[in-house]
């Protein structure tokens, strides 16, 4: 018989602390409400404790997770996490989230390609339950601690920027669950938009923080805004088509969260309504590679989900690095 990955439930952790957009106006010295609702689509956004690291953010949607599988994480064969806000530069937040989780079990490793990393992670945990017979439960994670990172005087990155994470566990299954999946990149943009302090290309030296200052995610050149409109559309073709699908057959389609006009000129490129999409950002920010499986999560809590239907994630992360995969829905264990 064939092995297929299933997604067999999900999870998610979003952070107790809420900053409203009318917080950042004596920030970053003017109003930011009526422009990030209008252009972005934000509200409001959560930000992790400051003794809190990215692996706390990913236990408690783990073990969410966990529990609406009905099993226990001495059950993981594997743990794949997606961020780009690691715990340490070295070793993998993976094993740390293996050591809290008590997951004694399971192999670790960390996916970093940015807001991308989730659904690449999905694409490659996937197929490594489809390859081998001894892989039979993966714990998928994404999140975000970019908070930690953040010039809370630039209007940029400041008032998009928030804390999270999302999971999900991947079960081998006879049924179809995933079904096709692409990955792409545009490298000539590696220098747009990132953390470019801390790794070997700059060190965190007296002299790096005395003329760059610490390590902090920005903005250092521009890339087209419309880069996400053009691509998305030609990368859920290609997928679909991989996966004997017509776009009209897609029931649901989950896109990066970060700018509620992009999905929606995604979905009219696409010639799609509305309501085959779910958003996040007017409530909990932009939260990088845990905004897909935490919009994921919450449209499996609203009901937006049923057995049988075609869905599509789509992601894009600085780099800028693209993913994309499809999946028959097969039940989220609750």
């Amino acid at each position: 018989m064939p092995r297929h990955a299933q997604i067999v439930a999900t999870g998610r952790c979003v952070p107790d602390r809420v900053m409203t957009n009318a917080e950042f106006e004596p920030l970053v010295g003017k109003p930011v409400d009526e422009w990030l609702v209008a252009k972005v689509g934000i509200r409001e956004r959560h930000v992790m404790a400051d003794d809190q690291a990215t692996s706390d953010l990913i236990v408690p949607a783990a073990r969410q997770a966990l529990d609406r599988a009905g099993i226990t994480p001495e059950a993981l064969d594997l743990i794949v996490v997606a961020t780009d806000t690691p715990d340490y530069i070295s070793p993998a937040t993976a094993s740390v989230v293996q050591a809290k989780l008590g997951a004694a079990r399971a192999g670790t490793y960390d996916i970093n390609c940015a807001c991308a990393a989730w659904v690449t992670g999905l694409d490659a945990a996937a197929r490594m339950i489809a390859t081998d017979p001894e892989v039979n439960r993966v714990l998928v994670a994404g999140a975000y601690g970019m908070t930690k990172y953040l010039d809370w005087h630039d209007i940029y990155t400041a008032t998009l920027f928030a804390d999270g994470a999302g999971a999900v566990v991947l079960g081998a299954g006879d049924a179809p669950g995933f079904m096709a999946g692409k990955l792409a990149g545009a490298g000539e943009y590696h220098d747009a938009l990132g953390i470019y302090s801390g790794g070997t290309y700059r060190p965190v030296t007296d002299a790096s923080m005395a003329q760059y200052g610490r390590p902090r995610v920005q903005f250092v050149k521009k890339f087209p805004a419309t880069f996400n409109s053009e691509n998305w559309p030609a990368l859920v073709r290609e997928v679909c088509r991989k996966a004997g699908w017509a776009v009209d057959d897609v029931d649901f389609f989950l896109f990066t969260q970060l700018n509620l006009r992009t999905i929606e000129d995604v979905m009219a490129r696409l010639g799609q309504p509305m309501a085959k999409t779910h958003w996040i950002m007017d409530k909990w920010g932009y939260t990088g590679s845990a905004c897909i499986p935490m919009a994921l999560d919450d449209a499996v809590e609203k009901g937006l989900l049923r057995p049988g239907m075609k869905v599509i994630f789509c992601a894009t992360g600085g780099g800028m690095a693209m993913a994309c995969n499809a999946w028959v829905w097969t039940g989220d264990g609750r």
